[in-house]
Parts: structure tokens; sequence; C-alpha cells
């Protein structure tokens, strides 16, 4: 069964017919895509500073029993928590309550004296240690500058077992100097503990408070209640030892609950509620009434922070993602909790715009210069999987598309 939702906009005349054309050209791709079984199921929502333009489902929520895929499904959208963390430290950083520069030990006691690995034998698991040339800063960690990494973007972190007496409350030693490079990390659960600290409140209820309840996201929430659990997309992945086989169920499923909250990941949602949350930053904090953040805020948080440094395009050494292909190597820049895109491809996003996704497959970007942004979310592994990517690059030209038609 394929479903398809359309969102209605409020448009006459020939741009009602544009968006008419642009609409079914979408909901053809990706209704394609999943009739392929590129994909098992997508939900895509494109909107601008104002409304909605687009918004629609297809495909199954579960590869096993073919449950249909609704607009209004609930998703682990994973890392796609960063940014909303980010925004909550960077309120608290609006208040006046920590600094972007304040080294980030002054509030979190435990990143106190840490050290930078200065070999790691391979073969062995060997290693020599050092203390790091600097502590990282705030700003350090909201950028992946700080020197975490992650198990899956790290082949020292992945073989890395720390000797009896050691430990590592973010993951491990640093593979740097923090400022040195970028490297995709657990930075942002750090984010997560900084706003626990400083705000003195639990971050699900601290989201609620400061970000969910104003910007209406009812449905965005680390634990699912009961009552929504039928609207939750069960998790899958692709078959096999190196996920390269079909889609198929993960064994076993997670809960509806998450036991402990963390900065980088976790959070349950739908395209709806994202929506809102990209719409907010396409309007430079605000939204329906509600500011979040100042424009001034949204505004920095867009800028490249991280100097001459640039975004690699990382290799995965993990088979629960693919290499981040998604990555403009070397040239990509990174802002205060998002990618910032470099390059103008034809068709696509602007240079400047902001982007991120999460592990299952689920993506969004916003583009400030014309004043778009787009949600699509699939829910299975491995991320970055090049049929998800196929998609998620079919549907960004055709939100594209709905706004400026081929002459």
């Amino acid at each position: 069964m394929i479903l398809s939702i359309g969102a209605a906009v409020a448009l006459d005349g020939a741009a009602s017919a544009q968006n008419s054309a642009g609409s079914a050209a979408l909901d053809a791709s990706l209704r394609g895509a999943v009739e392929r079984k590129d994909v098992p199921g997508v939900v895509a929502l494109v909107t601008d500073r104002e409304r909605v333009l687009y918004r629609s489902a297809f495909g199954v929520a579960d590869v096993a029993t073919g449950r249909p895929l609704a607009a209004e499904a609930i998703f682990r959208i994973a890392s796609m928590t960063k940014p909303v963390t980010s925004v909550a430290l960077m309120q608290l950083v609006e208040q006046g309550r920590l600094g972007l520069d304040d080294p980030a030990e002054k509030y979190l006691p435990e990143l106190a004296g840490l050290k930078v690995f200065e070999s790691f034998d391979t073969a062995t698991g060997a290693y020599q240690l050092r203390p790091a040339s600097r502590s990282p800063t705030v700003r350090h960690i909201l950028t992946h500058t700080s020197g975490l990494a992650y198990p899956f973007t790290s082949t020292i972190w992945r073989d890395f077992k720390p000797r009896a007496g050691e430990t590592y409350p973010f993951g491990g030693p640093l593979l740097f100097d923090p400022g040195e490079r970028w490297h995709y990390s657990t930075s942002t659960d750090v984010c997560g503990k900084l706003v626990e600290v400083i705000s003195g409140q639990k971050l699900e209820n601290y989201f609620r408070q400061h970000i969910f309840a104003p910007l209406k996201m009812e449905d965005t929430a680390y634990n699912v209640p009961e009552a929504k659990g039928p609207r939750l997309v069960a998790q899958q992945q692709r078959a096999g030892e190196r996920m390269d086989g079909a889609v198929e169920l993960q064994k076993p499923q997670l809960g509806l609950t998450i036991a402990s909250p963390i900065g980088g990941g976790g959070l349950a949602s739908t395209a709806d509620d994202y929506g809102r949350f990209v719409r907010m930053l396409l309007n430079g904090g605000e939204l329906d009434g509600a500011r979040v953040l100042k424009t001034e805020t949204v505004a920095l948080m867009g800028q490249n922070h991280i100097g001459a440094v640039s975004v690699p395009a990382l290799k995965s050494v993990l088979p629960r993602s693919a290499d981040f292909t998604f990555i403009a190597d070397g040239r990509d820049k990174w802002g205060l909790g998002f990618l910032i895109t470099a390059d103008q491809v034809q068709g696509k996003r602007s240079p400047g715009s902001l982007s991120w996704g999460g592990i299952n497959n689920t993506f969004f970007w916003i583009d400030p210069a014309r004043g778009i942004a787009g949600v699509i979310m699939m829910q299975y592994l491995p991320f970055a999987d090049a049929k998800a990517l196929a998609v998620y690059d079919t549907f960004e030209r055709g939100a594209y598309q709905l706004v400026t038609p081929e002459r």
C-alpha cells in the first residue's frame, strides 16, 4: 500500500498551477522510489517562511507487517536531536549564563585534564596519551572541534579499550587538541550536559518548556507516550553483516522510552514538528508569535565558527553507517550546530544553507537565502545509504522546482 497525503497551499492562478505540477512530480519521484523498493517508506515536507508547501508519505512503517506509513508517523530522529540541543544551549548563551569561549570545564569539572592520543597500535590496542594543549571551549563543543569522536567515525575509538582505572565520561581520549580539526563526535552530548547543569533541568523538561511547547511541537520527545506507540515507525536495517541486503526489522526493537536522554540523539519526532522547528529558524528564531531565539543568535549560529578548518567527508568504520559522501569534502564548514553548505549545485540548496541528519536516514536543510527548508524522514540503517541519499537528492531538487520551475 502506498499512501500520499498532500498539504493544501494557499496559492492561486499560475502559482497554484506551478505548485500543483511540482507537487505531482515530487509525488511521482518519491512513490517511484518506494515501488522500486529503494526505500521502504518516506515522509517528506517542504516549507517556506509562511507555510507548508508540500507534505506527503509513501510506503510502509514496518517492512514485516506492511503497516502503511502516514504523514503523522513518529520517527526516531537520532542526531537531528543535535540542532535542538544546540538551540537550547544558545538560549543560555543569549541569557549570559555561559560564553562561547568559556572553557567547558568551568561548568563540567569532568572535562578538566583531558588527554590526547599520542599513539595507538592498531594491532595490539596499546596506546600512549599526553595532556591536551588547551581545554575545549563551549564553541569547540558546539562545532565538533573538541577532539572527541564516535566509534563509527574513528578506528581508534572503535578499537580503544581503556586501562583499568581510566574513565572517559564522553567516550574516550581526544583524537587531537581542541580546535585543530573537525571530527563528528559525542560533543553534542557535552552540550546536553551543559544545558542540564546550567539550567538545573533535565534535558527533556528543558526542551519541552523552552522549545517544544512554544513551537507547538506536540509529538517530539525522548519518551513516546504509550497512546502514540502505534504511530512509531519500526526500526529497520539492511540485512547482512555489512548491512547491504534487503531492509528488514532490527532485533530487538527499541522501546518507547529512553532511560538516559542525551544531547546528541534520542528524540522522536514527526516531519510536521521538525518542519515547525526549521521554519522557526527560517524566521530568525520566531514562529507564530513565539520567539525561541533572538534573530542575531540565529544569524550567529549560521556563520562559520571553525575558521580555516574544514569539514571532511568522513569514512565510516562500522557497518551501521556508510561514508559521509553528502559532505563537500574539505569545503563545507560548521556553524553552531549545523553543517554549512559551501558549493552551489544547480537545482539544489544555496551556499550558506544549514543542514544535518540522523543515523536512521532522517535529514533536513534550511536555505535562508531562498527562504525554504525541507525535512525528509526514512527509518533504516545504514546511515547515508546510497539509495536513501538518492531519494534525498531527488526530494531536494523537487522542492526547488516547487518554488522555481525550470524555464
